[in-house]
């Protein structure tokens, strides 16, 4: 639906009808939106595949009673993917709890 004003024109009979100016862009869809995620995240994936292909050095990880050795690359990897679950963790707890409050604050009529 446009939000352009509609425009009063006269028919050949006197008659005056509305017409409304349509734009010739369309309205950004759920789909478009899904469509560029996946576009962006492909990207990103490219990127992060050459950043882990080009260090392959090993280094040793001692964590605990552990020890074992892998790329750099995979580190980092394993270190982003780490911080981005805390923070998806972390806000998903926020997200339950306002949602609880919002629900503690409705009353029924």
């Amino acid at each position: 639906m446009s939000t352009e004003p509609p425009i009063p024109s006269e028919s050949p009979s006197g008659a005056t009808t509305v017409v409304t100016a349509r734009t010739s862009r369309s309205s950004f869809t759920r789909l478009a939106a899904a469509w560029w995620a996946l576009v962006v995240g492909l990207v990103i994936l490219i990127v992060l595949l050459i950043f882990v292909a080009q260090n392959t050095e090993s280094i040793a990880v001692h964590f605990l009673v552990l020890d074992w050795s892998l790329p750099v690359g995979v580190g980092y990897l394993l270190a982003a993917v780490a911080g981005a679950t805390t923070t998806v963790l972390v806000g998903a707890a926020r997200m339950i709890q306002l949602h609880r409050a919002a629900k503690k604050n409705i009353r029924p009529l």
